[in-house]
């Protein structure tokens, strides 16, 4: 088996600290040995469902100490694990479970209800729930076989699905080699130690969120689960399980703050590292973090769904220039070029380029946006010497476009697609605008796009016409039907007609005469 794999760190962790407490939920705990044993009998079972290699298995349920199971459980296999983040509606779970072909469904009592109907491969669930399925509960008492795996860092570990371009969400596919060299570079720039207590409140179906699993398995530490519904909840979190390592995205940031109570600093002393990625962090935000947490080290990180990071800035600069997105993450090349390919000078903006670790496999299934991000080293030919290299290396060119000021510090400047980033969340508007085409006949033309919003970074703009005007709850309930929260326009425009540009719906045009009447 491969060294670099979580599997392998799950074993050493288990010989090392059996007793040590690796999970925490409330008053639930796993110590590594119960964790291990857990796993294996999971995994076991997964075995022998003979799948193919590499098939895929999802799981689409709420946070709890099984969910965590079920992750590495897969991870232990030779299957591909497909995390399915809980707040996407039936239509869009179905899309994901048809787009990557999963075969088995582990899922909680919850979102059995809502999928029981729609899938027809083996389904799991974490309690017993009716005799045709098989359970966590009742795998725990009869499975206890030695697991031997075999499995290869090079080998695919993980698909999860991102927005891309165009269409429904992409599942970009991360290898063993990607999990375990995230673990290992945070633990670098971060300190992580063995006494650490990580909050696990992010979503683990996103890249940022399930390396907070492989972090503290890495480093033989705690990971205490939350999830984030009420500000006075979330800071008895981290005063009960006393979190030492707080991973937030600044969507939390904001809505912490929003408690009227706030805990005395001194209650959260223990907290020595917040990290925020996923969009910009404000001054406020800052300055409230630093009020609140008084021994916490503030670090804003930069990612893209094709890289598990590029960027990070280092504590000491943040209220020095806290708009900036920092500079590259060890064993990591930041390039910024033109569009003839040549290195931009300083305050120049160009689109953001990443050679070296965390380069991800590509879209599953999408040979087309795979193209559109990993290109060959040779697009870096103007930049650096590639004499004497091979020329088969791969590169990512993110599409964000950035600018670095006289001291190497980037800054993030737009987007080069349509992509809206809103709460942490990157949403394609071309899904919205699906939704409102396909189950709103009333309306005739739409067009979603975002404008700037100081508190969320982008705010959802939804501008359409037709024969007459819809009322607001009309439109957004109908959308609710089919979209999470997180995707529902804001601001709704009706327009008799709107303007065109090459036969395409102007949304520049839009977007400018919105921006001038506010």
């Amino acid at each position: 088996m491969s060294i670099n794999s979580i599997r392998k760190e799950l074993e050493n962790a288990t010989k090392e600290v059996p007793e040590k407490i690796a999970l925490i939920d409330g008053n639930s705990k796993y110590s590594y040995r119960e964790l291990f044993e857990k796993v294996n009998q999971i995994a076991n079972y997964l075995n022998e469902l003979n799948f193919p290699k590499g098939s895929r298995i999802g799981i689409y349920s709420n946070k709890n100490l099984e969910k965590i199971v079920a992750i590495l459980a897969i991870l232990s296999t030779d299957y591909i694990l497909v995390p399915i983040t809980r707040v996407l509606k039936v239509e869009q779970v179905e899309y994901i479970i048809k787009d990557s072909g999963i075969k088995c469904l582990i899922t909680d009592r919850d979102k059995y209800k809502k999928i029981k109907n729609i899938f027809n491969g083996v389904l799991i669930t974490y309690e017993s729930i009716d005799r045709e399925r098989v359970s966590f509960e009742e795998l725990y008492k009869c499975y206890n076989k030695k697991l031997t795996p075999n499995i290869m860092g090079h080998s695919n570990a993980i698909i999860t699905y991102s927005f891309a371009s165009t269409g429904f969400p992409k599942g970009i596919v991360m290898t063993h080699r990607n999990l375990i060299d995230g673990a290992r570079v945070v633990t670098e720039y971060l300190n992580l130690q063995q006494n650490d207590i990580i909050s696990a409140t992010l979503s683990l179906s996103v890249d940022y969120g399930l390396n907070q699993i492989f972090c503290a398995i890495y480093n033989r530490a705690t990971l205490a689960l939350h999830t984030f519904f009420l500000p006075i909840d979330f800071f008895n979190h981290l005063i009960r399980d006393r979190v030492t390592i707080l991973p937030l995205m600044p969507i939390h940031l904001k809505e912490m703050f929003e408690e009227e109570r706030l805990p005395h600093p001194q209650e959260l002393e223990n907290v020595r590292v917040i990290t925020s990625s996923g969009s910009s962090v404000t001054k406020t935000m800052i300055l409230n973090s630093q009020k609140q947490f008084p021994n916490a080290k503030f670090y804003s990180m930069h990612g893209h769904s094709e890289a598990f990071r590029s960027s990070f800035l280092i504590p000491e600069q943040i209220n020095i220039r806290p708009t900036s997105i920092g500079k590259a993450i060890p064993d990591v090349e930041l390039y910024v070029i033109n569009e003839k390919g040549e290195e931009c000078g300083v305050r120049e903006v160009g689109e953001l380029i990443h050679r070296g670790l965390g380069i991800y496999k590509g879209y599953w299934n999408a040979p087309e946006e795979t193209k559109k991000r990993f290109k060959s080293i040779k697009i870096l030919e103007k930049v650096i010497n590639l004499e004497g290299e091979l020329t088969d290396e791969i590169v990512v060119a993110s599409g964000d476009f950035v600018y670095k000021d006289e001291e190497g510090y980037l800054y993030f400047d737009s987007r080069r697609d349509d992509m809206i980033k809103s709460n942490g969340f990157r949403i394609n508007p071309i899904e919205i605008e699906a939704v409102v085409y396909n189950n709103i006949p009333k309306i005739k033309e739409c067009a979603i796009f975002s404008i700037p919003n100081k508190e969320i970074e982008e705010e959802i703009v939804m501008v359409y016409s037709g024969d007459k005007k819809l009322t607001k709850n009309e439109i957004i309930f109908e959308i609710k039907k089919h979209l999470p929260n997180h995707m529902i326009p804001t601001i709704i425009i009706y327009k008799k007609n709107l303007p065109l540009h090459n036969g395409k719906i102007d949304k520049v045009a839009l977007k400018k005469a919105i921006l001038e009447t506010n």
